[in-house]
């Protein structure tokens, strides 16, 4: 009690002195400001003028140091700004001298961008009359009144040796949009040269081996005419002839990658000399686990190459490899959309239903579709088992079908494709081996028995009917297992006009995040209303 009352005894004085000092202090001051008559005491004018001086002298070091401190931080900050100013201009002035006039035009339902994409040189080609290019290597072309849209934008660019990035569905004639020009490449490089080359200038790589062999059947059709020699290399086949093939000396080379990183590393195929390659469905084969593999055959080849690269859509993984291997600002061509979308020309149907269903419904769906047993029909399945459960299952029931999918031998696969393509077995039960990529015409039907793991996939394998302008169906089974997809699946069917069946839309309408194949989903969902963060300063950091 008594230490309390001595505090506030201190308290109350030490206050009095303060009082007592502010007035003496607010008297000084106002004589020093002449607010009170001056005493006629020399001894304390000279005090008062004194102290005047000496606080005129204090205000005006404070009043100069304050405007030489502002003077400073005006002038460093426009020196910051400037140099922010400067940076800002120097970064601009580099960038729009890589991009070198970097454009981007439209021409109806396809977008070109790309440094000079814009120059006259490039225009769109009408006519193949307008590609100049020679009779014999234009002789692949005469079955077409003129160059599809991919071909007329890709050819003009790629003829010129640009880099360049396609965006199109299957069976928008994109074999031949990177094809003939892989030709006229083959061809430059053999002016002036006589000897006999063993070495190839051209690769295109593929996911595939259907897909791998249907381009090389493009390709050698392509390339006889002008005498520009081509091979096949995939898996699950004997690597004989193929051996024999490089030996025998060859221009263009077709390939998966696992089969040709074989072949480079038994020391028989040699890619120093390529100076054009592509990449077709390159977002597939990153899907397909081949990234690695295609990184180390790019390594290859040679470094000042003409870099392709042709995909239906244009994911993260695909478009960091363009950036890695590619010019900084190559030629971009988009036909249609970079977005996920359905043929318009195929009628979607999407029926929710229980997984045990599924055999009995599939078969009252051939009975509808494929009553003559004539039209092509393909059935996708999602594993390899399940397509040989699904064949046996139909041949029991007296049905003429044939399977393909990884599982089978590759003379199994290519001879049951070659008789669904002529029509000797017009029913046909695939993986997704036969989603993309395939020119299978007159494909009347697609049945989903299985929903793929991925929309993307679900987009090609219905893509297989519609071609050519024609039209198709594609009737496909929901379960319940694949309700994550619902959401993906909604929008695909909303932006092609189709009917969303009220089922589907039971299983929500949300759509995930691509999630890294590595990492899974590194990311959190922030809404807009969440509380601002706070930092956390320990006791022990040296933090402010």
């Amino acid at each position: 009690m008594g230490r309390k009352i001595k505090d506030v005894t201190s308290s109350g004085g030490e206050e009095d002195r303060k009082i007592k000092r502010k007035r003496k202090l607010e008297e000084e001051e106002a004589q020093i400001n002449g607010e009170v008559e001056e005493t006629p005491d020399v001894s304390a004018s000279k005090k008062l003028e004194k102290k005047k001086k000496k606080k005129d002298k204090k205000n005006g070091k404070e009043e100069g140091a304050t405007q030489l401190g502002s003077e400073q931080e005006l002038k460093n900050g426009a020196e910051l700004s400037e140099g922010v100013g400067e940076e800002k201009k120097k970064k601009k002035k580099e960038s729009d001298g890589d991009k070198g006039g970097e454009e981007k035009k439209s021409y109806g339902g396809v977008v070109v961008s790309g440094k000079n994409s814009g120059d006259s040189k490039y225009a769109p080609l009408n006519s193949f009359a307008d590609s100049k290019l020679p009779d014999n290597v234009l002789e692949c072309c005469k079955g077409f009144d003129k160059p599809s849209p991919i071909q007329a934008h890709a050819w003009p660019f790629l003829l010129d040796n640009r880099d360049f990035i396609g965006i199109a569905q299957t069976g928008s004639g994109k074999t031949l949009a990177f094809g003939i020009p892989a030709i006229m490449h083959v061809l430059g490089k053999r002016k002036g040269d006589n000897s006999r080359r063993v070495n190839p200038i051209c690769l295109f790589l593929s996911p595939t081996r259907e897909l791998a062999q249907q381009i090389a059947d493009v390709l050698c059709d392509a390339g006889k005419s002008c005498g520009v020699k081509s091979a096949c290399f995939y898996g699950g086949t004997s690597k004989g002839p193929q051996l024999s093939a490089l030996r025998s000396g060859i221009d263009l080379v077709i390939a998966t990658p696992g089969r040709l990183k074989d072949l480079i590393e038994m020391g028989k195929c040699h890619l120093q000399d390529v100076s054009f390659v592509v990449l077709d469905e390159a977002d597939r084969m990153l899907d397909m686990g081949f990234e690695q593999d295609v990184r180390s055959i790019l390594s290859q080849t040679n470094s000042d190459r003409q870099m392709v690269m042709f995909s239906a859509t244009w994911p993260m993984e695909v478009h960091q490899l363009a950036n890695e291997f590619m010019d900084p600002n190559p030629i971009k061509v988009v036909v249609g959309s970079e977005d996920l979308a359905a043929n318009h020309d195929v009628m979607q149907i999407v029926e929710v239903l229980e997984e045990n269903t599924r055999d009995r419904r599939l078969v009252a769906l051939l009975d509808k579709y494929h009553e003559a047993q004539r039209n092509r029909v393909i059935v996708f399945v999602l594993y390899q088992k399940e397509g040989d459960r699904v064949e046996r299952m139909l041949q029991g029931r007296g049905l003429n079908v044939v399977a393909i999918h990884a599982g089978k031998p590759q003379s199994t696969r290519t001879k049951s494709l070659a008789m669904f393509k002529t029509g000797t077995c017009p029913l046909l039960i695939a993986t997704d081996v036969a989603a993309r990529g395939l020119d299978i015409p007159d494909v009347e039907v697609v049945i989903n028995y299985s929903f793929p793991l991925t929309t993307e996939d679900y987009v090609h394998r219905i893509g297989r009917t519609g071609r050519a302008g024609k039209k198709g169906v594609a009737h496909t089974f929901f379960t319940k297992e694949n309700k994550g997809l619902a959401g993906e699946l909604v929008n695909v069917l909303r932006e092609a006009n189709q009917i969303i069946p009220p089922d589907l839309v039971k299983f929500g309408t949300h759509v995930k995040k691509k999630e890294s194949k590595l990492y899974g989903a590194h990311f959190r969902e922030i809404t807009a209303d969440a509380p601002k963060s706070t930092k956390i300063t320990f006791a022990d950091s040296d933090d402010e």
